[in-house]
């Protein structure tokens, strides 16, 4: 494989504590660290109890807790939460829980200029980048700025232990997807290349001994180490066709996360194969030796029981048009051209939820 000998790769300012227990053991710590004496908490109602440990641990420091996260980050419960922080008068926020909790915390961040502490307890990768979104309108926006991205992120393996095995296994590939589009993106360096090969390595070997014995602590971590790699990955470059297409499914059609990306990624990257031939040199060693990553990945999703079509999800064949033309609509980086065509037979393939085909060169 060539040398990839220009690039440019910015480290961002993020400190990382990993431990079991760390929720709780950590986050003062790291509070006090940042000099920040009254932080609002905020999660989703799934992951209420854990953060109310959380904010328990926090003592009075803690300024109270802000259970309405929900997926994609609607832009009213931004505003609520921005009127929470002011309310309370917090100078910082703590997010726990996933993606969703992370991403209310950012869009509290970007709106306020407020540090962000993350405690993540799912494998989505957000708090290790500067990527912001939210939903208004029926579509979804997202944007990078450094100001959302956390000072502080505290890993706890014992967090994730209660995750169900569907999200555990869904949100595993989530994180998979982020490595996968770094790795043929135009700002990709060899650097990434190296995160994005562990990460994949890391969390495809620790997802089947999670569907097995989901109290499996050292898999957990695995796949937590797996997680943070993938989203350093996501953090450091441009996201592509696969992001935007689950972007429009959720922002636009409310698909769920997780799922979304899951069934989204096998098709996305047999469309972008031709383009990308050394990123899936990378991921076939990765997974193992395979010739065939798209497949492989299609594969390993359905062994684990995850869903395979977006007809599973609740997208109608009748929506398969209009949101290949959204995917379309917009320019964005890729290594092969998205042409509203190619785009439908991405959306198609996922839809009907088949194996994913070798594509040539002039086919798509």
């Amino acid at each position: 494989m060539t040398f990839q000998s220009e690039f440019s790769y910015e480290t961002r300012p993020v400190r990382v504590v990993f431990r079991p227990g760390a929720a709780v053991t950590a986050t003062p710590d790291e509070a006090a660290r940042l000099g920040l004496r009254r932080l609002l908490v905020v999660c989703g109602s799934r992951g209420e109890t854990v953060a109310r440990a959380v904010a328990d641990a926090l003592g009075d420091t803690c300024a109270g807790l802000h259970a309405e996260a929900r997926m994609h980050v609607p832009a009213e419960d931004a505003d609520r939460a921005v009127e929470a922080v002011r309310a309370a008068g917090a100078d910082g926020c703590v997010a726990v829980g996933g993606g969703s909790a992370i991403g209310l915390g950012k869009a509290i961040a970007l709106r306020t200029g407020l540090p962000l502490i993350a405690v993540p307890s799912t494998y989505s990768g957000s708090e290790m980048t500067p990527v912001w979104g939210l939903t208004e309108h029926g579509a979804k926006r997202t944007g990078r700025d450094p100001v959302v991205q956390p000072r502080s992120v505290v890993y706890d393996p014992r967090l994730t232990l209660s995750l169900p095995v569907p999200l555990t296994v869904t949100s595993g590939v989530n994180a998979l997807a982020h490595a996968v589009e770094a790795l043929y993106a135009p700002d990709a360096s060899p650097l990434v290349s190296v995160m994005a090969e562990e990460g994949v390595r890391a969390m495809a070997g620790a997802l089947p001994h999670l569907a097995a014995d989901p109290q499996d602590l050292d898999a957990r971590s695995r796949a937590l180490y797996a997680a943070w790699l993938c989203g350093a990955c996501l953090g450091a470059t441009t996201m592509g066709l696969h992001h935007k297409t689950c972007h429009v499914l959720g922002g636009t059609f409310g698909l769920p996360h997780a799922e979304t990306h899951t069934v989204v990624l096998p098709y996305a990257l047999a469309y972008n194969a031709p383009a990308a031939p050394q990123a899936l040199t990378v991921l076939g060693r990765a997974l193992g030796g395979t010739d065939d990553v798209p497949r492989a990945l299609w594969e390993l999703a359905g062994r684990l029981g995850a869903p395979r079509s977006l007809a599973e999800l609740g997208l109608t064949e009748a929506d398969v048009a209009p949101a290949a033309a959204r995917v379309a609509g917009e320019p964005y980086a890729n290594p092969r051209p998205v042409t509203a065509d190619g785009a439908r037979a991405v959306l198609r393939a996922a839809y009907e939820g088949a194996p994913p085909e070798p594509v040539g060169k002039t086919t798509l």
